[in-house]
């Protein structure tokens, strides 16, 4: 009998002690009261709790928690009403601060979250607050981490979510947005024509130096190839005076080409014709000559005008030249004339 006492006295014994083990999780911890005072805080791992003694208070998560905070009407400085609601982040530090630095800490915190927002927003205009969410960001969730401190909460960060203005707002907010974008279209085009303009010119521009260049190459080959034809010419007459000399030729033949000469000064209009003393006995016994000078029989005088050779036409001149290319044309052919006039003479 005393053995069935001692049996159930041990399985009593086994019982308390596993009804309390407390195994806890990871990222969890327990906050333990000891006759309603605060005991201790378990972390990850095996606890024994003493019966009837001790007592979990709380069970707090470590982990870094989201809290979507529902809308909140905040008023700007240009008297603009808005609806906001931001998204916080955050994660419990101490658990016990948590558990008794204030009764409800999520609450409190999206009311302290509340007030904040409605401060900063307070203290900016619209056109501020769309444009300055980072600011927003930054000074809210610097308040809020300072505020949440003694509760054992460590707000990370802080972003708002939505920004949503009256739809009269939003209606004007419309219209300047397809202005500016209007303006830009038309910044475009104005800057896409001009640009069209400029290269539309540079390229006549280049097309007229281009031609230019064309016409002054054309006009100094021009020049150069006259100059090289009176040069050859002359090259010529030089070279068959030359060739006369060394063909070692008589003087009746000299006289005879003197003949003629005459005979193309003369040309059936000369009033008066000057002649060698010693070309007279020649004539008078070269009865051809006599008749080629018009001498013994009487030629009139021919005293109508002298018919001017025809100019050519420079093959190079068109519509298209220009009157500086015409200029030198008629220069060159001025030149050619006076060469073909001396020749004459």
């Amino acid at each position: 009998m005393e053995y069935v006492w001692i049996g159930v006295v041990v399985v009593l014994v086994l019982w308390v002690i596993f009804a309390n083990l407390r195994i806890v999780p990871q990222a969890q911890a327990y906050v333990i009261e000891h006759l309603g005072r605060f005991k201790c805080v378990w972390e990850a791992g095996l606890h024994l709790k003493v019966p009837f003694l001790e007592r979990i208070s709380k069970r707090v998560s470590l982990k870094e928690q989201v809290l979507d905070f529902p809308p909140q009407p905040v008023i700007t400085k240009d008297n603009i009403v808005l609806q906001l609601d931001s998204v916080v982040y955050c994660r419990v530090f101490d658990p016990q601060m948590y558990t008794y630095g204030v009764e409800n800490p999520i609450s409190g915190l999206q009311n302290l979250a509340a007030t904040t927002l409605r401060n900063i927003v307070g203290e900016m205009e619209l056109d501020q607050l769309l444009t300055s969410r980072d600011q927003i960001n930054q000074k809210l969730e610097a308040v809020l981490d300072s505020a949440t401190d003694p509760w054992g909460i460590k707000v990370t960060r802080v972003e708002l979510k939505n920004i949503k203005p009256p739809k009269e707002i939003e209606e004007v907010m419309t219209k300047q947005m397809r202005a500016e974008r209007e303006r830009r279209q038309t910044v475009l085009e104005a800057q896409a024509h001009q640009e069209a303009v400029v290269s539309r010119a540079e390229g006549d521009k280049q097309a007229k130096i281009l031609a230019a260049e064309a016409e002054r190459d054309a006009q100094i080959a021009l020049a150069e190839g006259r100059a090289r034809s009176i040069e050859l010419v002359y090259q010529a007459e030089a070279d068959g005076l030359k060739a006369l000399k060394a063909a070692n030729i008589d003087e009746s033949v000299l006289k005879l080409k003197g003949l003629e000469s005459l005979k193309a000064v003369a040309d059936g209009r000369a009033t008066k014709i000057y002649m060698p003393s010693d070309l007279t006995g020649i004539v008078s016994t070269l009865g051809v000559a006599g008749e080629a000078l018009g001498i013994g029989t009487h030629t009139p005088v021919d005293n109508s005008e002298r018919p001017k050779p025809v100019a050519e036409v420079d093959p190079c001149l068109t519509d298209e030249t220009s009157q500086m290319g015409i200029e030198a044309a008629h220069t060159t052919q001025a030149i050619q004339e006076q060469i073909e006039s001396h020749r004459r003479h």
